[in-house]
Order: C-alpha cells, then structure tokens, then sequence
C-alpha cells in the first residue's frame, strides 16, 4: 500500500482497543465509552489473563465485543475494519514464564504485531492514530550516577558467589568502570530513567516488547501513520489478574496475605520501583490519543516515585487485620533489575500529564475480592517452575 490507499476519515471517533478485556484496557475502554467514543474491544481471552476463556463481568456492555487472537491475520482484517485509532495493548505479558515459553512469547507478542502492521501495510483502512503500549522492561537496568565516573549503565546483575557485580552479597550494581585496572569501588547512586536511555531487555517479554516499539514506529513514519509508544512502570489497580503470577506484585501480595501465606520477596525487598495507579495510565492515553503533540513519540508513564518492594508488601499488610510477618528471602531472580523509577518531564511538558494518584493510595483495589484460591496459588507455582529452570538461586 501507498499512503494513498489510507482512506479519508473524520476526527477520530470509532477506537479499537486491541487487548480491551483486561487489566489496563478495560479500564481505558471505560474511559472512552465515558467520553463519546464508539468503542470496539478486541480480544482473544487468554486464559492467562482470563481464566477458562471466559469473558469477565466488568467489561462495559456499551461497547462492542470482538473475540479474536491477533495471531489471525484474517480475522484480525474483520475486526478493525471501520475503526480510525487504536490502541495495542495485546499480548503475553510477564517477564518470568517469558523465559521458559519462548516461541509462545514471540508469536503472540511479533507475530500478532507484524499481522497488524501488515494489515496497515496492504489494505485499505481509516487509521489515523495507533497507540502502543509498551513496558519499563525494556530499559533492563536502571540509570545511575557514579561518584568519579559520571553517568553509567551497569552490566547486567548474575547471581553466585563468584560473579563481577557481587549480587549475592552487594545487591546493588555497581559501577562498570575501572580505575588502574580494578573495579571502580564507588556506591552508585540510582537515577530516573528518561526516555532515551539505551534499552537493554533482561528478558523474552522485555526483547519482544522492544521489538514491537520498533516495528510500529518503522510503519507508522513509513505510511504516514501517527504512532505513540507508552511505556508503562508498574501498574497497580483493581481488575488485575492474579491468574497472571508473572505482573502486577502488589496484586500477588494481596493474594498471598488474604490466605495467610508470607509473599515472597527476593534479595533484600529494598530494590525499588515506580508504581502508577490505573487512572494515570489511562489519563496518559486519552492525552495520546487526543494531542497531536504526541505523534511518533515515547512516552514514559510513570508516578515518578520510587517505592522499595518491602515498602510495598507492608502497604499491602495493612489492609489485612492480622497479616503474617514478612522477610524478604535472599533470593535472586535471573533478570529482575535493581532500581526502576521514571523521569516523567516529557510526557508532563508535551502532553500536560499529571499523575493523581500516589502509591500507597488507592491500595485497597488490589484486594482479591472474587479470585479463587487457585489461582491465588499462582505465585507460588511460577517461582517454582523458574526455580527448576535455573532461574532462581
């Protein structure tokens, strides 16, 4: 296709979101709805996500319902026809079983892209703004600042007694320089991560994902196709499924508390990250969606605060009249980074975005609610298949 062949179409009115059954689409599909916008969801009901396949209650009955896996090219053609924006939040998603469930992870993740863009590529259609999300996992490794050396980037973190950065003994990374031929000895200093760090993906999800942001970016300065990417941190909120042992902590912390059990927390629970209430991230959307400000640009969406993951886990206690004690195990996870908070000034002076809500606010949505104590049980069982791989020491 040329970019003539794009059809000439009103102010964007009719949105898709792709992956609109789950936890963030859900969400933003209420929000459009709320707003005036003729909403489609497209979805394959991942039994990850959604177990048995089954549709979940809150999915907004004022929208239409579309149930199909973007790994079907042609069924894919159907379901966007008509639609003049959308967002692509279809997927796999969770950094662990990635690394175990590797072809399952690139066919749902580049394959079920490459469909979409091919679409754009050689048929007809009205889209006149997509919309990506992405993921923090793709930076790897924080930024930090060396006393002598500046800014740096350390070397991926190893576990073992033996290994360059010591993580078994000294969980923060350290400095990747060297002064008259020894390691630089100097505590680094962690630092918000600003949109143009190098990426260095940790994992399959993490290098999927990167590879999606170049796929959409390539076509859509190709074909004249406005493309934002979103990179989310780590979202919490309600709706997030516990079936899903691999995303969203605080929800698994939740699970683990209300039948009793101790949530397990690798290494020493000080590593941070940067947790975003979901009506940020939905805020940060619509201002995608709606600023052409935003066309063909990366986004952080983030609170722009650090939290430890001990820090998290007792907000979390609290919610419960009797929680159990927690200790954080000692144990490392091949591919969990250190430290992880956003520098936020691009989509704040671009885009006017302004998170709301600050983490531990809110907190009571991750509570279970009506999740069934199997699935509850998933965390377990994930560390347990990682640890048999190798994954965990």
């Amino acid at each position: 296709m040329t970019k003539l062949m794009k059809e000439a179409g009103p102010k964007t009115q009719h949105v898709t979101v792709i992956g609109g059954a789950g936890f963030i689409g859900s969400h933003l599909v209420d929000r459009l709805v709320r707003d005036g916008y003729t909403t489609r969801i497209v979805d394959n009901l991942e039994p990850q996500v959604h177990p048995g396949g089954v549709a979940p209650a809150y999915l907004n009955p004022q929208a239409e319902f579309i149930r199909q896996d973007v790994r079907d090219r042609e069924g894919l053609v159907r379901a966007i026809q008509g639609t003049n924006a959308i967002f692509y939040l279809a997927g796999a998603v969770g950094v662990g079983d990635s690394m175990y469930k590797i072809r399952h992870y690139a066919e749902a993740n580049v394959l079920g892209a490459a469909n979409l863009l091919d679409i754009l590529a050689n048929e007809k259609h009205a889209i006149g703004k997509l919309v990506l999300a992405s993921t923090v996992t793709v930076y790897g490794e924080g930024k930090y600042s060396c006393p002598r050396h500046g800014i740096v980037f350390p070397e991926i973190r190893q576990a073992g007694p033996s290994s360059p950065n010591g993580a078994a003994q000294k969980w923060d990374p350290r400095c990747p320089q060297e002064i008259s031929g020894a390691p630089c000895p100097e505590t680094l200093t962690p630092l918000p991560i600003e949109e143009s760090k190098p990426l260095a993906p940790l994992s399959i999800y993490a290098a999927t994902k990167r590879t999606q942001e170049e796929m959409f970016l390539t076509v859509g300065r190709a074909y004249g196709i406005p493309v934002i990417v979103l990179r989310y941190f780590n979202v919490y909120g309600s709706r997030q499924a516990v079936s899903n042992p691999y995303t969203g902590v605080a929800k698994i912390f939740a699970a683990d508390f209300a039948r009793g059990k101790a949530p397990l927390l690798y290494e020493d629970g000080l590593q941070t990250r940067d947790f975003v209430h979901i009506s940020d991230v939905v805020q940060a959307n619509l201002l995608a969606l709606e600023n052409p400000q935003a066309d063909g640009e990366i986004f952080n969406v983030a609170s722009g605060r650090p939290t430890t993951i001990l820090e998290a886990c007792r907000a979390v206690g609290r919610l419960f009249p009797n929680p159990v004690a927690v200790e954080p195990s000692r144990r490392f996870r091949a591919g969990d980074v250190r430290h992880s908070v956003a520098d936020i000034s691009k989509i704040q002076n671009c885009l006017g975005f302004r998170p709301q809500t600050f983490f531990p606010a809110c907190i009571e949505d991750v509570l279970p609610g009506g999740d069934s104590p199997t699935a509850a049980e998933s965390s377990s069982v994930a560390h347990d298949a990682m640890a048999r791989r190798g994954l965990i020491s």
